[in-house]
């Protein structure tokens, strides 16, 4: 049943890194750097969040991590890993969340994405997980040139869908995120589990 001042979406927005599919770089780094303190050396060594930011900005994939490991010559092979063994980094699919992704699509429910996402890893990606292509609309950052939680990209979904506000809910595992949409009026819930997600979803009179 739907909670009387909760209003029952027209579509539901996802996130896809850490909602639908495990994204944890320390899965492959674990393996090529297994001393602890020297991994977390490379960490404090190695900028990959910029590098990774300028990915989902729309950076070219390869090149851009090809050359941020030219700067690193005592770590060039691993930086390159970034790249090489990307797949390794984004796995394995959190099922459960994808279930609910599915049903939604068997209620003819518009299903959104809204993932910070390079163009060319997001590819990859579809190849791996078809599950990816099960949207009605994509909005990745890659794509738009814009990353969350910069409202612009809020704005883009809310100018191509046509919805705004609370006709829209949203879930995403990063706490920024899911406040910058909720400045915008949308309903968001931060994901932490499928189970969570299936419960508020219920709170707004889609039962699963």
């Amino acid at each position: 049943m739907t909670s009387p001042d909760i209003k029952t979406p027209e579509a539901i927005v996802f996130d896809i890194g850490n909602v639908l599919l495990h994204w944890d770089p320390d899965q492959l780094y674990a393996e090529l750097i297994p001393d602890e303190a020297a991994r977390k050396k490379f960490y404090r060594t190695v900028d990959t969040y910029s590098m990774n930011v300028e990915i989902d900005r729309g950076g070219p994939f390869r090149e851009t991590i090809y050359a941020t490991a030219e700067k690193y010559p005592e770590y060039t092979d691993l930086v390159r890993a970034w790249h090489d063994r990307w797949i390794d980094m984004a796995k394995p699919l959190i099922e459960e969340s994808c279930e609910i992704l599915l049903a939604l699509r068997r209620q003819k429910f518009p299903v959104f994405a809204l993932s910070n996402f390079g163009v060319d890893s997001f590819a990859y990606a579809e190849t791996v997980y078809p599950i990816l292509k099960e949207f009605d609309r994509r909005y990745i950052s890659g794509h738009l040139k814009v990353v969350k939680p910069d409202p612009a990209i809020y704005e883009a979904l809310e100018a191509d869908s046509g919805l705004t506000g609370d006709s829209l809910f949203f879930t995403d595992d990063s706490a920024k995120n899911i406040a910058a949409a909720r400045a915008r009026g949308w309903q968001a819930e931060l994901f932490t589990t499928p189970a969570l997600l299936r419960t508020a979803l219920a709170d707004r009179g889609i039962n699963l």
